[in-house]
């Protein structure tokens, strides 16, 4: 699960895909006029049957390029930040502290989708779905069969990410829920900082 969070989180960051129609061009836009956010969260993970296995909710913030701060309040705090170097990750209950390098954490996965790369393409293939509801929508894929996941969907509106559906090689998947987006706010550099607790076991991977 933490790794999953993981992908989710640096999801968020940054891509550089050429353009196609609908959903696709969409995604360009935001991403083109949009260098920092700000974001409430749900996400809901469900199994293979589509019975709910996880419910969760919190905030989001990053900063192109490589910054981010997601923020898990309920059901367990933990928080995920990316200082554009390091990806530190913060389980409050177990008081334990993961460290990694941003971009081996970040890999071939579907997590280099959002994070900066030019050469995405060579990694992911790009499809336009249409609109479904209100909503117009693309799906990604890895090349890499090894990935975690097999399938990315999002759902745009007005150019800007509502819905993002992700799902794994063991019939899991995820939903996130976007609300209350700002686009370029002014963020303290502070939000993409971290400093171990006293007293916390500080793991590097």
């Amino acid at each position: 699960m933490r790794l999953r969070r993981l992908l989710l989180a640096v999801l968020l960051l940054s891509l550089g895909a050429s353009a196609h129609a609908g959903a696709i061009e969409q995604l360009r836009t935001f991403i083109e006029s949009t260098r920092a956010a700000r974001a409430v969260f749900t996400q809901t993970v469900t199994d293979s049957d589509g019975k709910p296995v996880q419910e969760s909710s919190g905030t989001l913030q990053f900063s192109r390029p490589g910054k981010f701060r997601w923020q898990y309040d309920k059901p367990v705090e933990q928080l995920l930040v990316g200082d554009g170097e390091t990806l530190w990750i913060y389980d409050k209950d177990l008081n334990q502290v993961t460290k990694r390098k941003l971009d081996r954490a970040i890999g071939s996965s579907p997590a280099a989708l959002l994070a900066g790369a030019d050469d995405i393409e060579k990694y992911f293939s790009f499809e336009a779905l249409g609109k479904r509801g209100k909503l117009e929508w693309m799906q990604i894929k890895p090349y890499d069969e090894e990935s975690m996941f097999e399938r990315v969907r999002m759902g745009f509106s007005k150019n800007t990410l509502q819905v993002m559906e992700l799902y794994d090689r063991f019939g899991q998947k995820t939903v996130i829920r976007f609300s209350r987006l700002e686009r370029n706010p002014a963020l303290s550099p502070d939000a993409f900082a971290f400093t171990p607790p006293p007293g916390a076991d500080v793991v590097t991977e």
